[in-house]
């Protein structure tokens, strides 16, 4: 799967399949083709090629990307307190943190503390690994906008 992805952004940077410029895009010359294309480059050196189309969408979800980045800085946190740090309705924040969990991203243990269901969160390495590198990916980003 990765290796098709990298695959399309490659033919997308190289104008399609056959070399010829896509229908719609400025051939080059332009200033702003060139813009472009530096910019790609730039990023081409971190690793590979960063396209927006590429940010992780399960953390770019802004109440996904609140729940992760809140247990980067907190060993756990409970349902209440990322409920009231989000601002956010408890089926939300369940709907999300369910899918975050289903992904790897999230530990959630449930136990009862004085009678009184408590559920905690944790961030999995992978979780820290995910969030790290579209941090990473963003930051990559806002450097080549504000370069162009």
């Amino acid at each position: 799967m990765a290796a098709k992805r990298d695959s399309a952004a490659r033919q997308r940077r190289e104008g399609g399949k056959s070399g010829a410029p896509t229908p719609g895009r400025d051939s080059g010359g332009g200033d702003r083709a060139g813009k472009k294309r530096s910019g790609l480059q730039a990023l081409e050196g971190r690793g590979g090629a960063v396209e927006p189309d590429q940010i992780d969408g399960l953390i770019h979800q802004r109440v996904r990307l609140g729940i992760v980045s809140a247990l980067a800085v907190a060993d756990s946190l409970s349902f209440k307190e990322l409920k009231q740090v989000l601002h956010t309705t408890d089926g939300n924040l369940s709907v999300h943190a369910r899918k975050l969990e289903e992904a790897g991203y999230l530990k959630c243990s449930k136990r009862f503390e004085d009678r009184v269901p408590l559920t905690e969160y944790r961030l999995t390495a992978s979780g820290r690994k995910a969030l790290r590198r579209y941090m990473d990916h963003m930051a990559a980003l806002i450097e080549v906008t504000r370069e162009s």
